[in-house]
């Protein structure tokens, strides 16, 4: 069994936040291997975060992220067990990358569960007709709108969609990452997105790419 010393201990607790003696264990599970250990961390924390979840999260705060001198505007309310957490720099940064990441990606919903049931069988009827119109085989339609409706809900709802910093993980992977590192569970609870002139005929503005050009220059 390889050695696992107070040098390797520091690294890993350097890379991944997370405390000493977890890292020790990882360490010694991994047979010192540095990368394995990260992984078991990683995994063990996503499941810390699952049982997390069942706690009530009653504090936090509302952040407010305005985009374009004033074009584009939202608030999102993210909650968190403690008061303490919700002072903490690192929730509230997390909080204004949620904000920034509604303004960019216009979620309609969070969670998929509040998208209403007439929502649902409207866009399943749109999705069904586009697909007999493609000529695709009745007995296939069904499973190819239910697979289409899975994107719909990817990119409508939240928790779902790629975040815009990192599309290799979903906004709900990063809550979850972010439970696992500050220890208490966190909730996105609400928001409000507003574009000035919206609903009122006007040339079309990519506010995706905007807002990713403002991320890349700060």
């Amino acid at each position: 069994m390889a050695e696992i010393t107070a040098a390797m201990v520091k690294e890993l607790r350097e890379r991944t936040g997370a405390g000493m003696m977890d890292c020790k264990k990882a360490l010694t599970e991994a047979g010192g291997d540095m990368e394995q250990a990260i992984v078991i961390l990683r995994e063990r924390g996503l499941a810390q975060a699952a049982k997390k979840a069942g706690r009530v999260a009653a504090e936090g705060v509302v952040e407010a992220y305005i985009h374009g001198g004033g074009r584009i505007g939202v608030l999102v309310e993210v909650n968190c067990e403690t008061d303490f957490v919700a002072k903490n720099e690192e929730f509230r940064a997390f909080v204004k990358d949620i904000a920034m990441h509604i303004a960019a990606s216009n979620p309609q919903y969070v969670r998929r569960e509040e998208v209403p049931q007439d929502v649902i069988e409207r866009e399943r009827e749109i999705l069904r007709a586009q697909t007999l119109n493609e000529g695709k085989p009745e007995h296939v339609v069904d499973k190819i709108v239910e697979g289409r409706l899975e994107k719909f809900f990817k990119e409508n709802c939240l928790l779902e969609q790629p975040f815009v910093k990192d599309p290799d993980k979903t906004v709900d992977t990063l809550v979850k990452e972010k439970i696992a590192t500050i220890g208490e569970n966190i909730s996105i609870r609400r928001f409000a997105r507003f574009v000035v002139g919206e609903g009122i005929e006007r040339q079309e503005t990519n506010f995706v790419e905007e807002v990713m050009s403002q991320v890349r220059l700060s």
